[in-house]
């Protein structure tokens, strides 16, 4: 066990870091998260995905004790088997959803929208496909959404491409959000200012871990923001330019189970 002053702090992305986008974990990513935490640093898994989506993974992870942070930075938790639902909630940050949803639905009226029902799952205009979103789907009519503050809103719109959506983000000005694109049109909105890192920053200073000790890894534009916090931030090798611009060092793709060589080389 290192000293206390010796421990990291490692952010991992999900999709497309930990999990190929088949919903695979290999065998050699479960091994390199328990050497790492035997030996004494803290795996924290930060992803998009909603708090009940991650949950499952941290179970494959035998992560029982850990922070967690969902929804892009928006929702974060700490992993308690005995917990009624496995996880007590730290810091939940909501906006009112209102105004973006009525400026997208000029520029997006045949687009499906969510929001997100935290540690229950999502009320939308319609169904999204079969595993994109998960907990309890409830379709309302549009202006439902916007019933109370929301930790996030979900765009899909698979008439448009990713450029398009940045084209219309940056179009709109999104001010008072943050948003990140996903690799086809798809576009998650947050409160302004929240992202992976400002829940991050918080979970470092609670455990009590040096900035320079803290490592990040993840493929997705979500994850810009993680990566240029970290000491030592790395790109996924099959990210695109700008995440790996962002980075420090570019490790192997998902199909390489490029997280595991970062893994690795912390032990």
């Amino acid at each position: 066990m290192p000293p206390a002053t010796d421990r990291k702090l490692i952010a991992l992305d999900i999709d497309g870091t930990l999990v190929t986008y088949d919903e695979v974990l290999s065998d050699a990513a479960r091994e390199a998260v328990a050497a790492v935490r035997a030996a004494g640093h803290h795996v924290v898994l930060a992803s998009g995905r909603s708090l009940i989506a991650m949950t499952p993974v941290a179970a494959d992870l035998k992560i029982e004790d850990e922070w967690i942070v969902a929804s892009n930075g928006a929702v974060t938790a700490r992993i308690d088997a005995s917990a009624p639902m496995g996880y007590t909630l730290e810091r939940v940050e909501t906006f009112d959803p209102e105004p973006v949803l009525r400026m997208l639905k000029v520029e997006l009226p045949h687009a499906r929208y969510a929001v997100e029902d935290v540690g229950v799952g999502f009320r939308m205009t319609e169904l999204f496909p079969e595993g994109e979103l998960n907990g309890e789907h409830r379709v309302v009519d549009f202006e439902e959404l916007w019933a109370g503050d929301v930790t996030r809103v979900v765009v899909r719109s698979p008439g448009e491409t990713s450029a398009e959506f940045h084209e219309i983000a940056a179009r709109l000005g999104f001010d008072d959000v943050t948003y990140a694109v996903g690799w086809s049109a798809w576009m998650d909105i947050a409160p302004q200012g929240v992202t992976k890192a400002s829940a991050l920053e918080v979970v470092r200073k609670e455990l009590g871990v040096a900035a320079e000790n803290t490592v990040a890894v993840g493929d997705g534009s979500n994850d810009i923001d993680m990566l240029r916090w970290a000491g030592r931030g790395v790109a996924m090798g099959h990210a695109t330019e700008p995440v790996q611009a962002a980075a420090d060092a570019v490790t192997g793709s998902i199909d390489d189970d490029g997280v595991v060589d970062v893994l690795r080389s912390l032990l």
